[in-house]
């Protein structure tokens, strides 16, 4: 494990200000967003839009790192340039998506387990070529009454922990996903309570394979209310807990927790994080964003597939950027949404 190298890829992941933008959307939910603006998906689409986000103009003001699908990091430009060495050329840092996707724990069973082991040190031999330097697996939990249940969490932590090591073996940063979803009529605190029963499951389960915490980063769900809970917590009760969970959960040695959105709205996802980090000014961690929908979704529309809308889709991108960059540093302000 080259310890040096792992270092200065999480010190630049976590950079001040700077947050991941996820775009490594398998080819259903591409699919889904591009049926939302009338287009097919083909490669070539795909590429094109992946090309219209990572050719924006300034884009590594805001943005650390990109999160890859196989496809994307094995895709070229027109001219022929990598879409890797694109960002690498920004001094954007590219990681792959390695898991391959969830399947139920038990016949029948709601819950959740991720699969993806096979063959995963042989393909990080060929990602480490290809440019990627971290790597992201995600677990996700559904809230009711009774679930998570206490095995389910478990065997997910050990997945995420198992991941983890070999990642680092390999000489990559693992990037640490346990999401508990938003889908459910659920109260903020029912997400606070599993959200910390998971987090203590998951370091548990770190500690036990030997993971090196200040060389991985953790992306969890900030602690909010279930989609269809009929009391919406606002950013700052959103804050509040989600601080205090992690404050109880979370070791200091873990340098950054990159939320993900999670069906949030953009302007909500942002307004989120800036709560936090207003809230939170004496902390050992980086709070920051690992974004898909709420940073692509403006900048989608604006596209729609047509060569003539490249530069509003990539205008679309760098504001909305730009925004989760200033929620970093606490400086966000709703006014700023209305600004060019």
């Amino acid at each position: 494990m080259n310890t040096t190298e792992l270092e200065a890829t999480v010190r630049a992941m976590t950079a001040r200000g700077k947050g991941l933008l996820a775009a490594d959307e398998s080819s259903g939910t591409i699919k889904k967003r591009f049926d939302s603006i009338g287009l097919e998906s083909t490669e070539t689409n795909r590429r094109d839009y992946r090309q219209m986000l990572f050719t924006t103009d300034g884009l590594e003001q805001a943005i650390s790192g990109v999160i890859l699908y196989d496809e994307t990091l094995r895709q070229s430009t027109d001219d022929g340039r990598t879409l890797a060495g694109i960002l690498q050329a920004k001094g954007i840092v590219p990681g792959i998506k390695v898991d391959k996707g969830t399947l139920a724990m038990a016949p029948g069973s709601a819950e959740k387990l991720t699969e993806g082991f096979d063959g995963l040190a042989k393909r990080y031999e060929e990602y480490y070529q290809l440019g990627a330097r971290f790597a992201k697996w995600r677990a996700v939990y559904s809230i009711t009454d009774h679930l998570p249940s206490t095995r389910n969490m478990l065997l997910n932590a050990q997945g995420l922990a198992r991941y983890a090591a070999i990642t680092q073996q390999s000489g990559l940063v693992p990037i640490v996903e346990p999401e508990v979803l938003m889908d459910g009529a659920h109260t903020i605190e029912r997400c606070e309570e599993v959200t910390t029963a998971v987090l203590n499951a998951v370091f548990d389960a770190l500690a036990a394979e030997g993971v090196a915490l200040e060389l991985m980063v953790l992306k969890p769900n900030m602690v909010i209310s279930g989609k269809e809970c009929a009391v919406q917590a606002s950013a700052r009760q959103v804050a509040e807990a989600t601080v205090r969970c992690f404050r109880r959960t979370v070791p200091a040695a873990v340098p950054g927790i990159m939320f993900l959105s999670g069906g949030q709205g953009d302007v909500q996802a942002t307004e989120n994080l800036d709560a936090i980090n207003r809230l939170s000014a004496h902390h050992p961690w980086t709070f920051s964003f690992s974004y898909g929908r709420a940073l692509q979704a403006p900048s989608l529309k604006a596209w729609g597939g047509k060569k003539d809308n490249i530069a509003a889709g990539q205008k679309a991108l760098q504001k909305r950027a730009l925004l989760n960059g200033a929620a970093c540093r606490g400086e966000y302000e709703g006014k700023l949404e209305q600004a060019a």
